[in-house]
C-alpha cells in the first residue's frame, strides 16, 4: 500500500482488513489512551467482528466505535456491576461468541477491575486473547528520562496522608524506579509526600498523554511538587520517581550520622535527614535512630 503522506487515497477498514471469523474467546483488547490513531489494526479488527464488546464506560468506547465504524453491541463491565454482569458475559461464552474487554483508555486490568472477568474466563475453560497496544504508563516510562530496566507499577496511592506516606514507606528500598498513577486534585500533595519519604530524587510528571495538551515536567521531586502547587496539573497523570541511590555507607558510618542527626534534631527529622543523604529506606533509619536514642537513655 503506498502510504497517504504521497498523495494516495486511504484504504477502508475493510479493504484494509477484510473481514474474517474470530475463534471463540476473551479479547482483552488495549485501546487508546488519548490519541485515537493510537490503536493497532488487530484491535480494529477484533473489535469490528467480534460479537460483542463489554467495556468500563459505553460513552467512551461509542467514540472509537464511531470513528471506526466497529461493532454496536456494548455491554457495560465495570468495578461497580462486574458481579450482575459477569454471569451474562460468561453465558455469551458458552454459547460460543467472542467478546472484547477493552477499558476506558489503555491496557485492561491495569488499574481496573477486568482481572475479575479474566479469571473467571479462564476458570471456565475459555480463552483468553491479549491484544497489546497503549499504555500511559509505558508512554511515561519511555518519556519520563529515568532508568527504565527495571521498575514497579505501584497503581495510586492511598487518598489520605498517613496512609499515602505508609504506603511509600514500603516503597522506599525498591531498586527500581517507580511509577504511579494519580488524579490531578492529589498530584501536589503526593509529589510533597514523596519527596519527605523518598528523598528528593529525580523525578517526571507526565499528564494528558497523547492528548492535545500533553505536558512533561521533569526534575526533583521537590521541585516538582513546588510546581504542582503553583501550578496545579490538569487531567491524568503519571508521575515516576527514579530509583534509590544506595551509598556504601556501613553501620558504624550510619550510627555517627545518626547521632550527629539526633544531637539537633527530633527523631522523625533526623531519619529523614539520613535517610535522604544514604539513599537507605527510611522505615530502616527511623528503626535504627530509635534504638539509638534508648541506648542513650540507658533503656
Amino acid at each position: 500500500m503506498v502510504s497517504a503522506c504521497y498523495g494516495a487515497p486511504m484504504e477502508s477498514l475493510d479493504q484494509l482488513l477484510p473481514p474474517k471469523t474470530l475463534a471463540p474467546g476473551l479479547y482483552v483488547a488495549a485501546t487508546p489512551i488519548g490519541n485515537l490513531e493510537d490503536v493497532t489494526l488487530r484491535v480494529l479488527r477484533v473489535l469490528r467482528d467480534c460479537d460483542a464488546i463489554a467495556c468500563e464506560d459505553t460513552r467512551m468506547t461509542l467514540r472509537l466505535v464511531q470513528r471506526y465504524d466497529l461493532c454496536r453491541t456494548l455491554l457495560p463491565y465495570h468495578e461497580h456491576n462486574s458481579r450482575q454482569a459477569l454471569p451474562g458475559l460468561l453465558r455469551r461464552l458458552d454459547e460460543g461468541q467472542t467478546l472484547a474487554l477493552v477499558s476506558d483508555a489503555g491496557t485492561p486490568l491495569v488499574s481496573d477491575p477486568g482481572y475479575r472477568l479474566v479469571e473467571a474466563v479462564l476458570a471456565a475453560g475459555h480463552p483468553v486473547i491479549p491484544l497489546p497496544g497503549a499504555s500511559a504508563l509505558l508512554a511515561g516510562m519511555v518519556g519520563a528520562g529515568l532508568p527504565s530496566d527495571r521498575f514497579l507499577f505501584a497503581g495510586f496511592l492511598p487518598p489520605k496522608q498517613g496512609a499515602r506516606r505508609t504506603a511509600l514507606e514500603d516503597l522506599a528500598g525498591v531498586p527500581a524506579t517507580l511509577v504511579f498513577y494519580e488524579s490531578p486534585g492529589r498530584t501536589a500533595d503526593s509529589l510533597a509526600d514523596m519527596a519527605v519519604v523518598l528523598g528528593d530524587r529525580p523525578a517526571c510528571l507526565a499528564r494528558e498523554l497523547t492528548k492535545r495538551f500533553e505536558e512533561w515536567r521533569r526534575g526533583p521531586l521537590t521541585e516538582l511538587a513546588a510546581s504542582a502547587e503553583a501550578d496545579p496539573p490538569r487531567g491524568e497523570c503519571v508521575i515516576l520517581v527514579g530509583p534509590p541511590v544506595v551509598s556504601e555507607t556501613g553501620e558504624a558510618d550510619l550510627d555517627a550520622m545518626l547521632l550527629a542527626a539526633l544531637a539537633r534534631d527530633s527523631v522523625r527529622d533526623a531519619a529523614a535527614a539520613v535517610a535522604e543523604a544514604t539513599g537507605q529506606p527510611r522505615r530502616k533509619i527511623y528503626a535504627r535512630a530509635l534504638e539509638l536514642t534508648k541506648q542513650a537513655a540507658g533503656e
